[in-house]
């Protein structure tokens, strides 16, 4: 990657949701999943004056081939190209391995994941922590998950299995690990709905909030009903911060197109310039109506003091 400065508008998932949170909303995590579906997710989040996360996990970087340099180079491009001045994060979503974590923050990212929710509890404290010191002694956020998010749509997760989160555990291992923010498992699933019906199990995430001061994240927001989004944001003592999207950027993408089949970034390189213009609209399209309907967090990047 070349070497840049850092805009002062791409700040740690740390600074951005401590704002959201106080201001009681949401941001969206966006994956665009494809190098060139960065742009019009910054474009939206410009255009509607709200902060942005844009996001990708590590099966993410194996499934459409792209290391986390390219990811990075492309996001520090489209903010200078764009001329974007909204609060912005980069951010590695799951992501098993430390050393994915640690090419991640050379690259330039503000914010990774450690998601070690499969292993035990105390192996899962062990793993987190571990990633949360590196992160912090370099000056970036952490997001660590308790409970297992369950899923329709592996490219994220290795397993359909969930695991609710418990909220005594995510007492303790919040304590323990020092992570930013927690994603919970209270019901939502990643990818698309397809026989099981999207919920969020309202006083599971009370307790917790009850117990912890950390940052709550939802994954699995794509096709979650725009009422149940916002409930689980407007709790009395604090809800859900950051909500993960993904899956209905890429539908909207290859409906725009009239694809079925995913693609490699490669592969997406190679569209037309028309075809490539035709998938951005239709990405940026989703992008603002999630920011409008469902986040609430249009006109809000005026809040940050950047």
């Amino acid at each position: 990657m070349k070497t840049m400065t850092k805009p002062k508008n791409v700040i740690t998932l740390k600074q951005m949701l401590e704002v959201a949170e106080k201001g009681g909303y949401a941001v969206g995590s966006f994956a665009p999943r494809y190098t060139d579906m960065i742009r019009p997710i910054l474009r939206a989040g410009q255009k509607t004056e709200s902060p942005i996360i844009v996001q990708i996990s590590q099966k993410e970087l194996v499934r459409y081939g792209v290391t986390p340099f390219e990811f990075a180079e492309e996001f520090y491009t489209a903010i200078l190209d764009e001329k974007i001045t909204v609060p912005a994060v980069l951010h590695l979503d799951h992501t098993k391995d430390l050393s994915v974590i640690k090419d991640a923050i050379k690259a330039g990212f503000t914010s990774v994941m450690i998601d070690a929710s499969e292993k035990d509890l105390e192996e899962n404290i062990a793993i987190s922590k571990e990633a949360a010191q590196y992160a912090h002694d370099k000056g970036v956020s952490v997001e660590a998950e308790l409970g297992k998010i369950g899923t329709t749509d592996f490219v994220e997760t290795d397993s359909d299995e969930e695991l609710y989160t418990d909220p005594n555990e995510a007492l303790r291992f919040v304590n323990e690990t020092k992570t930013d923010a927690l994603a919970v498992s209270v019901g939502t699933a990643h990818g698309v709905y397809v026989v099981k019906e999207p919920k969020v199990d309202y006083d599971r995430l009370n307790a917790i909030r009850a117990l912890t001061p950390v940052h709550l994240v939802l994954h699995g927001g794509s096709g979650v009903p725009s009422e149940m989004i916002q409930q689980a944001i407007k709790l009395e003592a604090g809800g859900i911060s950051k909500v993960n999207i993904a899956t209905d950027l890429e539908n909207s993408l290859l409906a725009a197109l009239g694809k079925e089949e995913r693609m490699t970034n490669a592969e997406c390189k190679k569209l037309s310039k028309s075809e490539l213009e035709t998938g951005q609209s239709a990405v940026e399209r989703t992008v603002t109506e999630k920011i409008n309907q469902f986040l609430r967090s249009n006109q809000r990047a005026k809040e940050f003091n950047l």
